[in-house]
């Protein structure tokens, strides 16, 4: 089966996509096919692009995600994609709320991919744009780490 990733964070305007983003680059950088997209557990920005600095980090990292769409996971994710990735505890403990009976992705934190068992990716959202850079650098190592663990073996 291709293996498939859903991100997920609170809003899906910032960490999440910005975790879409680096999978997706590292996918390409690999030879990876496969589905990544991101999501988030409240409905507040279903439809709107991701923030203007979260965009901003991504395009100066070579990714454009000003065609991105928030959306707000739904039950089916659960048995459509093969991995759902929470950026932070609580989303991780939202997910396993929501998460269907007949439910069966596989759920991790995004750090635990890159030894940094437990913790959280920095929220941005607050802050300045300097938290977008940590963000992305975060997202990038659990990508990375994740796209090591999904690699074929030779």
């Amino acid at each position: 089966m291709k293996p498939s990733i859903l991100f997920v964070c609170l809003g899906n305007i910032c960490r999440s996509p910005l975790a879409e983003a680096a999978m997706k680059a590292e996918a390409g950088r690999l030879g990876l096919d496969i589905e990544i997209e991101s999501a988030g557990t409240g409905g507040w920005h279903v439809g709107d692009p991701p923030d203007r600095r979260a965009q901003a980090t991504a395009r100066r990292h070579g990714v454009d995600i000003s065609g991105y769409r928030g959306r707000q996971v739904k039950a089916e994710d659960f048995r459509h994609f093969t991995h759902i990735v929470a950026l932070d505890a609580d989303n991780l403990a939202n997910l396993k709320r929501l998460r269907p009976k007949d439910g069966t992705a596989a759920l991790s934190l995004l750090l635990d991919h890159a030894g940094r068992q437990g913790q959280s990716v920095a929220d941005p959202y607050y802050g300045d744009d300097a938290g977008f850079e940590t963000t992305w650098r975060e997202v990038s190592a659990g990508a990375a780490g994740l796209a090591k663990e999904l690699a074929p073996t030779s």
